[in-house]
């Protein structure tokens, strides 16, 4: 059974754009996936990339250009222009590593809750409370986000490192243990047929 190593950000418009996608591919393939939410603006620090507002224009505009092809094809709401964006990535992936430790919720329901919120919602998911209401709203005990702060800091920084470690230089990126990488949600069908013993 083939594992997939689920780097992500949940500043990422395209990681909010995935959906749970890579939870319907890991049930029909047999794969596992391990959560690994991670500092995406330190890791373009670390891996030769750029924060999206320091790119140049021609970039910016292409990015916004596919984003909103992207989210027409997903038939998800998106603002190209959020209130809160970008924000402290912490406190949510904090909550997002306590409740893969803890259990009993959905995963992929949380992630995406956080990034509906920026995309689409207008909410700030540095804030406790909007923390809170997506933990709850996954099936986890929202009381996750004020425990495991510490283990959250650590495992943050530590799938940081990792990421780097597998060559990992955005979000979202799939690293497979066969030895395949597979960045980005225009990737997820490639990402499939590999785990499907197609490509």
């Amino acid at each position: 059974m083939a594992h997939i190593d689920y780097f992500f950000s949940t500043l990422s418009p395209f990681t909010y754009l995935s959906g749970k996608s890579v939870d319907e591919i890991a049930a029909r393939t047999g794969a596992s996936v391990t959560y690994r939410p991670m500092d995406i603006m330190a890791l373009f620090a670390r891996t030769g990339g750029l924060p999206p507002k320091d790119r140049h224009p021609a970039r910016q505009a292409y990015r916004l250009q596919d984003m909103a092809r992207r989210a027409k094809l997903m038939g998800l709401p998106l603002n190209l222009k959020p209130a809160h964006w970008p924000t402290n990535s912490a406190p949510s992936s904090y909550a997002i590593i306590a409740a893969q430790a803890a259990g009993g919720g959905d995963l992929g329901t949380l992630v995406h809750a956080f990034g509906r919120a920026i995309w689409a919602e207008d909410r700030d998911i540095a804030e406790d409370g909007v923390v809170k209401a997506c933990l709850a709203e996954a099936g986890f005990d929202a009381s996750l986000a004020d425990s495991g702060l510490l283990q959250g800091a650590e495992a943050y920084g530590g799938n940081l490192e990792e990421a780097v470690r597998r060559d990992v230089f955005g979000a979202p990126f799939f690293a497979v243990d066969t030895g395949q990488n597979f960045w980005g949600q225009d990737r997820l069908a490639d990402l499939e047929l590999h785990l499907a013993g197609k490509l």
